[in-house]
């Protein structure tokens, strides 16, 4: 199992490797501009690594292999991005970056996770249900994730389907 800690500013290239490794996953459903989709700048990451909202999953020589970056939306813990490189994939690390988030959250009283997505990629909002992530309908969502996924609808080059997801954290599931 991996080790999580905090990402730190000398790993950014790292990070954005990462996601690009991950990212390619997508040209085998057919949406080959996401794969081809840069990751988030140097800066950008930075802004997440400097803030404390960034954690990495590392291998014994402690080099990421998994990353996680969070937002606040709607008073919620939300999960930005969450990209494992092939070679370390389906073996629980990124759930285990999510786990890592839930208890930040959970200690900072902060009722649930959430995260979009798209609804039928297999390792994306199928995977989240598995972990305990509801699918939120419109009714449901805050104005902040109203306007994210109006967002993604729009920037994001796909006709696949965008979703919102929530779980509560595990201090409201004790409850």
């Amino acid at each position: 199992m991996s080790r999580i800690r905090r990402a730190r500013g000398d790993e950014l290239e790292t990070l954005r490797e990462i996601e690009r490794e991950a990212g390619r996953a997508f040209a085998t459903t057919g949406m080959l501009e996401i794969a081809a989709h840069e990751p988030p700048s140097a800066a950008e990451l930075e802004a997440y690594v400097s803030a404390g909202r960034a954690w990495v999953a590392v291998d014994a020589s402690d080099r990421p292999v998994a990353y996680l970056l969070s937002d606040m939306v709607d008073g919620c813990a939300h999960i930005e991005q969450v990209s494992v490189v092939p070679e370390h994939a389906r073996r629980g690390i990124g759930a285990s970056l999510i786990d890592r988030l839930e208890a930040d959250a959970a200690a900072k009283n902060q009722p649930a996770l959430t995260l979009t997505t798209f609804r039928d990629v297999p390792w994306n909002a199928p995977y989240y249900a598995r972990l305990g992530f509801v699918v939120l309908e419109v009714t449901e969502q805050g104005p902040e994730m109203r306007g994210l996924i109006e967002r993604e609808e729009r920037s994001i080059p796909s006709d696949m389907v965008r979703v919102a997801m929530r779980r509560p954290t595990v201090a409201r599931r004790s409850k």
